[in-house]
């Protein structure tokens, strides 16, 4: 493992201040943050359940999933996680693994130690806040999860998950055509929406044919604004558009400075 240089954080960086104000002082903090990469081959766990962590991941290249099992060992992926993401985010203050990742692709990832993070946001609490706001992101992005596996039916829920995907990753909503690289495999995308790899396959065989997305190694998209109707897609749940506001770092007033206190 290497030291990680400062282009390799920009990323997250870069999703930080698209939705918090965060002064030249505290960017730094962030691309000054320690952190070492590491290569995951593909369909490789790199975070156990269970596992107590000193550090968070961010994905720097490739795709990971975030999943539960049951007792049986059966997987459900419960996140995407893309280049730019801090898949773990949430252990900095919960290090004990209640879910676990996986390299879904070749995976470069960057392990950032949690005192650092610590460290930055007691400096900066608007830099605490700027993380608090990416958790409550992932928590909007995984409620959508839940009503695509209980309430939409295939075709919708795979139409869905390439729309998310295409937002995140900005390349869309656009004109024209769309492309951009989905390595995951049917097995994924089945464990990722609640389907058999059978009826993914027949439902991607689906959209194919009907001109609105075709899924092999990238995912092309010939008609944003069809897939985002098929998908019943509405993209305001990942606050890519919302123009950051001031902020109001947190301050002890005397009334809950006496709490704290008595606590």
């Amino acid at each position: 493992m290497t030291s990680s240089k400062r282009p390799d954080l920009q990323r997250f960086l870069n999703r930080l201040t698209s939705r918090s104000i965060l002064s030249r002082e505290e960017q730094e903090a962030v691309l000054d943050l320690p952190a070492y990469a590491e290569q995951v081959r593909a369909n490789r766990d790199f975070v156990r359940l269970g596992e107590t962590l000193d550090h968070s991941c961010l994905v720097v290249a490739g795709y990971v999933g975030r999943f539960e099992q049951n007792s049986d060992g059966v997987r459900q992926i419960t996140a995407l996680h893309i280049p730019g993401d801090m898949a773990d985010l949430h252990s900095v203050v919960q290090p004990e693994a209640t879910s676990a990742l996986q390299a879904l692709a070749t995976t470069t990832i960057l392990r950032v130690p949690h005192n650092a993070v610590r460290a930055a946001t007691a400096a900066f609490p608007a830099l605490a806040e700027a993380l608090w706001r990416d958790c409550m992101v992932d928590s909007s992005i995984l409620s959508q999860w839940v009503v695509n596996v209980g309430r939409r039916d295939a075709r919708t829920r795979i139409a869905h998950l390439l729309c998310e995907i295409a937002v995140r990753l900005q390349v869309a909503p656009a004109r024209g055509e769309i492309l951009f690289p989905f390595p995951l495999t049917q097995n994924h995308l089945a464990d990722a929406t609640g389907l058999t790899a059978v009826h993914v396959n027949r439902t991607i065989q689906s959209l194919r044919l009907d001109g609105l997305a075709d899924i092999k190694h990238n995912a092309r998209i010939p008609d944003w604004n069809a897939l985002a109707e098929a998908g019943d897609f509405d993209p305001d749940y990942l606050q890519m558009a919302v123009r950051p506001k001031k902020q109001f770092p947190f301050q002890l007033t005397e009334s809950n400075a006496a709490f704290a206190a008595q606590n």
